[in-house]
C-alpha cells in the first residue's frame, strides 16, 4: 500500500467531505480515505497496482470539486 494526500479546493461543509470520501472509497483498490474540511486535504492509502493519481483528480473533480 501507498499513501498520499491531495489538496482538495471547494469544500465546504461535512457533506462535502461525504462526497469526496464516497467518490474515492468507491475506486478499485483504494483501502483507506481521510477527508479534512480543515486542512482541505484527502490522505488516500491504495494499492498502486490497481489505481493512482491521476484517477483520485478525475473521481474528485467528477463530483465537483478542485484537486490544487
Amino acid at each position: 500500500m501507498e499513501r498520499i494526500v491531495v489538496t482538495v479546493g471547494g469544500m465546504s461543509c461535512q457533506g462535502c467531505v461525504k462526497n469526496v470520501t464516497g467518490v474515492l472509497q468507491a475506486l478499485p483498490g483504494v483501502d483507506k480515505v481521510e477527508v479534512s474540511l480543515e486542512a482541505g486535504q484527502a490522505s488516500i492509502s491504495f494499492d498502486p497496482a490497481r489505481v493512482g493519481a491521476s484517477q483520485f483528480r478525475e473521481a474528485i473533480e467528477a463530483a465537483g470539486f478542485d484537486v490544487i
